[in-house]
């Protein structure tokens, strides 16, 4: 007969893994982001944690979180890149790595050929963050055990242009948001106002329109910019914020932006910043958040972060940024360059904006239990 007693019922130990995750730097990008917080998944769950890369300011806040960094350039377009296949395998064979996650294509290739020599090899996997050119160059990325994609329109987009991959491969994981950090109608305190529009008063007076974006010409800045003119031709008076377009190395297109508001006579109304810590604030203070990249993205974590914090987003219907709005908000479509219909929605929804229910998805915590378990499914 059984023993019933508690003590006949053992709890199956969990394993613990070292995962090593590849990149080519550790400086911004959705990539990067994700790559920490999976590295903090993974410290919190009792695993061991390394991120392989060349560095940079988030390199700190990794290792500040409990994972490792080991510094390897193994993202540098150059020959002399593979070069450094041999000292990437040296490092690993001194990890014993569980899991070899690459998150880019070149740290992909390294990644590639420095397990062949490993024994016992590691379970490769990899992530596709964004559309890629199809080619040999990107199928690296494909040549995972499992390879994680961060939406469904990328899902179909790997698929349709790579007909030897095999579907039960691809798993979507889509990026989450802490909704903690992104609470459901928050509302900045009166001094972070205060600094925020004696900082720029020109953004003061008028419903603020924010454009979050890196300095590069995909993302649609000429796009918000004539939106704003044609906005005050109509007699809308608004203010919009380029957050995050003043890079360095990007000053010639920061010139190419500002002689642009110059021409349609909206210097008084645009302000452009560089990455700023308060994008929550920034949100929460904006009447719409802008989402007008002209070529399709993976994936919108700006449209989820502002939406969790109950703000309408605007944005062109395509890609990932489209997957999300017809799910979460289909009011903030536009057909991508349609420049009429842009400033036709902007106008009824800075009017009446329909409501915003609380977000019920794309979680962080989400988010990382679904790699976490990937990573324990493909270890065995």
């Amino acid at each position: 007969m059984f023993n019933q007693g508690p003590m006949s019922i053992m709890a199956t130990p969990i394993r613990t893994l070292t995962v090593v995750q590849l990149l080519p730097a550790l400086h911004s990008g959705g990539a990067e982001r994700s790559a920490l917080e999976v590295a903090r998944a993974l410290v919190q769950a009792g695993h061991r944690s390394v991120v392989i890369s060349a560095g940079g300011r988030l390199a700190s806040q990794l290792e500040a979180e409990g994972s490792e960094h080991i510094t390897l350039d193994i993202g540098r377009k150059s020959l002399r890149t593979l070069g450094r296949i041999g000292a990437l395998r040296r490092t690993l064979r001194e990890l014993k790595p569980d899991v070899v996650h690459a998150r880019s294509r070149l740290p992909a290739w390294l990644g590639w050929w420095a397990i062949r020599g490993l024994t016992p090899r590691p379970h490769f996997v990899t992530t596709v963050h964004g559309l890629n050119s199809p080619g040999s160059y990107s199928a690296i990325l494909l040549r995972g055990e499992r390879v994680v994609v961060v939406s469904q329109t990328l899902r179909d987009y790997v698929l349709s242009h790579y007909s030897w991959l095999d579907p039960a491969r691809v798993k979507v994981i889509p990026r989450g948001i802490d909704p903690e950090a992104f609470p459901y109608g928050h509302r900045p305190d009166d001094a972070w106002r205060k600094a925020f529009f004696n900082e720029y008063p020109s953004l003061a007076g008028a419903p603020l329109l924010t454009l979050p974006a890196r300095g590069t010409r995909l993302k649609g800045h000429h796009d918000a910019i004539e939106l704003v003119a044609a906005l005050k031709h109509r007699g809308i008076d608004t203010r919009l914020l380029l957050l995050g377009v003043i890079e360095p190395g990007r000053e010639a297109y920061a010139r190419e932006l500002q002689d642009l508001v110059h021409a349609c006579d909206v210097a008084d109304k645009v302000v452009m910043t560089p990455p700023r810590t308060d994008v929550r604030d920034i949100y929460a203070t904006s009447a719409l958040i802008l989402q007008l990249s002209n070529k399709p993205e993976s994936f919108g974590r700006t449209v989820v972060e502002a939406l969790s914090l109950c703000r309408p987003v605007l944005g062109y219907a395509h890609g990932g940024v489209g997957e999300l709005l017809a799910e979460l908000y289909p009011a903030g479509r536009v057909v991508p360059g349609d420049r009429e219909r842009l400033v036709e929605r902007a106008a009824e929804l800075l009017r009446v904006a329909p409501p915003i229910a609380p977000l019920q998805s794309y979680r962080l915590d989400d988010m990382q239990a679904a790699v976490l378990a990937l990573y324990t499914d493909v270890a065995g």
